[in-house]
């Protein structure tokens, strides 16, 4: 039998807010965060959902501000919101048997970009010092063990946009093999650079609505054409229920399962038949023990391209037949926040089970007919839910469902 994890604590830093309570909120309003981006300005494509009225000095400090990235303040800010929540004391606990395991998808572009300008023009006295422990992945995680004291297992999984659902899985790990006794599991990502939104748009994956970028990001409906660039972090203090209670804390939620794999197929593209994903989800159901009648509603990965989405309503489909749960998807609202999303949705599947309410899909108008997914529109839809998924895909095939159940 194994040993119950529980989610002690959230904290959020994205385009909806920097506290659980502002995200919940944005998400229930059901309104995209889609706006011209000036970093971005001259480009194809030139919006953006971004974190605004972000101070990380303010914040952090002017010394850990300047010597960060973006995507460390995004983590820093979100693990000290998460350990506030849970009523941890850095102080007093254990640190040797607290972890941090965080999800980042790629180093942050803008600073590379930066520094490479310098060296091509010849000033390499230019290039920053500070260039590699500012951008490389690791530096989310180990930054935030620095803040907070954990001296735990650290490091920072990378499987594109599932790394931060893999890093909770991970994380449950650790807590279920008796390694740690409390881990700081998440993502973060700060993916706005000029570089990024380059690439992506020669790709073609990035929705080329200029005109009306609040109607841009519109996951699983029929007239999608690409994603929005998102950012920000999300951070779960996950604990053994038996510790939390131990210290008396409550549980807001139940870490029940955790099922991840490959396609195996193609470098970006999807398995257009939905199979990879299908087997997460059911191996993410038979972790949990938990039947797939038993599943109140699905936070989809959703991404708003044509190819994902569909690949994804398949493996809902197949999983779940014709009684898919209703479906929620908050890249509508947010944008793709990349290595970050399936942190920040696994916290929002928490919140969701807490409200017993599914957020609505943004932009959502029709299907295009070919899965019948029961994707909640308008306005937030109340459920009586003891269960519920959170699906997170990647580049490469990656693969990760997180399993969630009310405390």
């Amino acid at each position: 039998m194994h040993a119950e994890v529980a989610v002690t604590g959230l904290g959020l830093v994205t385009p909806a807010g920097h506290t659980a309570q502002a995200n919940w909120a944005a998400l229930c309003r059901g309104r995209s965060l889609a706006r011209p981006d000036p970093e971005l300005a001259g480009l194809p494509v030139d919006f953006s959902c971004r974190v605004t009225e972000f101070d990380a000095a303010a914040e952090l400090g002017r010394s850990l501000a300047r010597r960060a990235d973006r995507f460390v303040h995004f983590a820093l800010v979100a693990a000290r919101r998460a350990v506030a929540d849970a009523r941890l004391d850095p102080a007093s606990w254990a640190a040797e048997r607290v972890g941090v395991v965080l999800g980042v998808g790629s180093n942050c572009l803008s600073t590379y970009v930066t520094e490479f300008g310098h060296l091509g023009a010849g000033r390499s006295e230019r290039v920053s010092p500070l260039a590699l422990p500012r951008s490389v992945p690791n530096m989310a995680a180990g930054e935030v063990a620095i803040d907070l004291g954990a001296q735990g297992p650290n490091f920072t999984t990378s499987s594109a946009c599932a790394s931060g659902a893999t890093a909770i899985g991970v994380a449950r790990d650790l807590l279920r093999s008796g390694t740690c006794d409390i881990v700081l599991a998440g993502g973060s990502e700060s993916g706005r650079s000029r570089m990024t939104a380059t690439c992506f748009t020669r790709m073609r994956a990035l929705s080329r609505r200029r005109e009306r970028p609040e109607l841009a990001s519109r996951p699983f409906d029929a007239a999608r054409d690409g994603f929005v660039l998102g950012e920000g972090a999300a951070v779960l203090v996950l604990e053994r229920l038996t510790h939390a209670r131990a210290r008396g804390a409550a549980a807001q939620a139940l870490l029940r399962g955790y099922g991840a794999g490959s396609d195996a197929r193609h470098p970006v593209a999807p398995d257009p038949t939905g199979a990879g994903a299908a087997r997460a989800v059911r191996a993410a159901l038979r972790d949990g023990a938990c039947a797939a009648r038993d599943v109140g509603l699905v936070n989809a990965h959703g991404t708003s391209t044509p190819l994902s989405d569909a690949a994804e309503a398949a493996a809902l489909t197949s999983v779940f037949g014709d009684r898919v749960p209703p479906v929620t998807a908050a890249k509508g609202v947010i944008g793709h926040a990349l290595g970050g999303a399936g942190a920040i949705q696994a916290a929002y599947t928490v919140l969701a089970l807490r409200h017993a309410l599914v957020p609505p899909v943004a932009n959502f108008e029709a299907g295009d007919g070919e899965h019948r997914l029961d994707v909640v529109a308008a306005r937030p839809r109340p459920v009586s839910a003891s269960a519920g998924i959170s699906c997170s895909f990647g580049f490469g095939g990656q693969n990760a469902v997180l399993l969630f159940s009310t405390a």
